[in-house]
């Protein structure tokens, strides 16, 4: 394994325990309203959902913090957690039209796509 397909996969593991613990205990607080721009009448309402794609969250950051430490199966785990972060990415951007989105969710995760598949 190289030293920068571990880096953007780590990144990206880290990216994501970030958004689970925003969304699971950050969600309607001031941090959580200000990154997320929700009013907090509407934070409130949509707690249970946000703490539910947090978990989601946390298990992509799971998947690619296991390809770090696994042994033998590296590439194939990393490009698997690395390609669902992609999809989600750009769904997450289509969906609410924020193209930023797409940006810190998307590009760190298929940057780690190319370097593993260029064996880079």
């Amino acid at each position: 394994m190289k030293f920068l397909q571990i880096l953007f996969v780590a990144i990206v593991a880290f990216e994501h325990i970030y958004f689970m613990i925003l969304e699971m205990f950050f969600w309607d607080k001031p941090k959580g309203l200000k990154t997320f721009g929700h009013k907090l009448e509407d934070a409130k309402n949509s707690k249970i959902l946000a703490k539910n794609q947090g978990l989601y969250n946390g298990f992509l950051a799971a998947g690619l913090i296991w390809a770090i430490i696994s042994e033998n199966n590296f590439k194939e785990i990393a490009l698997f957690f690395l390609i669902c972060v992609t999809i989600a990415g750009i769904y997450g951007a289509y969906t609410t039209r924020k193209r930023k989105l797409f940006f810190v969710q998307s590009i760190p995760a298929l940057i780690g796509i190319v370097l593993i598949l260029l064996n880079i």
